[in-house]
């Protein structure tokens, strides 16, 4: 990770060193003492609260409630539903000892609660009246992965996990549907992130799922990142844990399920996104803080009237919402400069004595380097249009980055190619898995998903020559 001069490798060079020197460079997070498991630090979890405030406020919207379920699982919970137990096995750990002596019934520590919520679903489910049941946990999930990356792939992280019960297929499937819409809106107007909605193939599908929805975006090294995902349950789970109600023909039926859940691997979305060889880029909507006043003192003879101007210029910012911060430390101003342009903070104001007799300010945006004197009577506007601007051109930056880096092939050579070269492929597949499998085999890369944008079209299969009715995304991910 980056050295103590907090010197950060460039993307061309080496673009996982690159991603580790950013967030050790911005202070967002650092490896725990427990191998694979990450402490978000404040400036990384400032983010975290802004995603998760703005997301459960869009579920409110659409009327689910948030509960807490239990961080310990009986094993014999996993056991009811075949292909979940199979799909999480080699993640899963598990408690066998506490209290000083052995546990009569092991306990599984959450990978996901799809089975202690549906074993309480059955209990509280008992007609028709009392669906749909839509219920959301911001929680913390353990998951032993072999490979960690900081945000990316940790044994713990931190996730919400919406959990839904309905009365006919059909409402299952549109909510399923409408989770998915709503992180597509969340991605994109708040993190700037354009993302690519679809299915999964049957191989990709989550374990158990009778269909996987999913939200795919590309990050600057080409690979894709699944931003979240949106599960319709079918009656699978249902039917393991008896979640079945009086139907309004007067026979016991079983409910049919969502689950749909985001985790804090957005927040390496973001890094990977928009952030540059100098440090981290932010958009506005979701950093923690947007405006940083950097005073310029150097003597303590124009110290307090600084210091009074910049106090003031904050309350103004403070006064529309604009979440601002000085810094007053007496140190170099070049100093202050670089560490909260790595930092990712959208706009820098400087403030010094010139400023002060001039009645200015020296504004300096995070996203394209642009520095101009600004009047301080005009700040409040000058700053929240900065800022919206900021926002709209990291979300077109990273459109225009999408299009130059999707490609679309009919041949094997070509496929091969625009995949080392690390792109996103629209490629014809005949559907069939052992064909899926050797292609994942031979160039790592996989279906990212069916998307919901696909044209029907006749095609044939870039791998097997078998006849296909349209194109699929392929790309290496993460």
């Amino acid at each position: 990770m980056a050295n103590e001069t907090n010197k950060i490798t460039p993307r061309s060079e080496d673009y996982s060193e690159w991603y580790l020197d950013v967030i050790a460079a911005a202070d967002l997070a650092e490896y725990s003492p427990v191998k694979g498991c990450m402490i978000i630090k404040p400036t990384g979890y400032a983010i975290w609260e802004n995603m998760q405030k703005d997301l459960d406020a869009r579920f409110k919207e659409v009327d689910v409630e948030n509960a807490y379920f239990p961080l310990f699982i009986p094993e014999r919970f996993l056991n009811k539903e075949k292909d979940h137990v199979e799909g999480f096995a080699p993640e899963v750990a598990v408690v066998t000892h506490a209290g000083g002596k052995k546990l009569d019934e092991p306990l599984v520590i959450r990978p996901t609660s799809e089975t202690i919520m549906y074993d309480t679903f059955s209990k509280w489910i008992q007609s028709y009246r009392d669906l749909p049941l839509l219920i959301n946990q911001w929680a913390n999930v353990v998951r032993w992965e072999m490979r960690p990356r900081l945000f990316l792939r940790t044994v713990e992280f931190l996730w919400q996990e919406g959990h839904t019960v309905h009365e006919t297929e059909e409402e299952a499937d549109q909510r399923a549907r409408q989770m998915l819409e709503i992180y597509k809106q969340f991605a994109e107007e708040v993190l700037a992130i354009p993302v690519i909605l679809g299915i999964k193939s049957d191989s990709e599908k989550f374990a158990g799922a009778f269909k996987t929805y999913c939200v795919e975006a590309i990050m600057q090294d080409g690979k894709a990142l699944q931003f979240g995902t949106s599960h319709h349950l079918g009656q699978n789970f249902a039917k393991a844990f008896d979640v079945k109600f009086l139907g309004r023909n007067n026979t016991m039926e079983y409910g049919w399920q969502t689950s749909w859940g985001v985790s804090t691997r957005m927040i390496g979305g973001l890094i990977m996104t928009h952030s540059d060889d100098k440090g981290l880029v932010l958009p506005p909507k979701i950093a923690g803080l947007q405006v940083i006043i950097t005073t310029i003192i150097n003597n303590d003879e124009d110290r307090e009237a600084i210091i009074d101007k910049a106090e003031e210029v904050s309350s103004w910012l403070k006064e529309e919402g604009i979440k601002v911060k000085i810094d007053k430390r007496d140190i170099r101003p070049g100093e202050k400069f670089y560490e909260w342009e790595r930092k990712g903070v959208p706009v820098r104001l400087e403030l010094g004595k010139k400023d002060l007799a001039n009645n200015t300010l020296f504004m300096a945006r995070r996203d394209t380097g642009e520095k101009t004197s600004i009047s301080a009577d005009d700040v409040v506007v000058t700053v929240a249009k900065t800022l919206e601007d900021i926002q709209t051109n990291l979300f077109d930056k990273a459109v225009a980055y999408r299009k130059e880096k999707e490609r679309t092939v009919d041949t094997w050579e070509d496929f091969v190619k625009e995949i080392e070269a690390g792109n996103f492929v629209h490629a014809h597949w005949c559907g069939d898995a052992e064909v899926e499998a050797q292609i994942k085999e031979e160039t790592a890369a996989t279906i990212r998903c069916i998307p919901f944008s696909q044209k029907m079209e006749d095609g044939i299969c870039i791998k097997s020559g078998k006849p296909s009715k349209g194109r699929v995304i392929f790309a290496k991910s993460y």
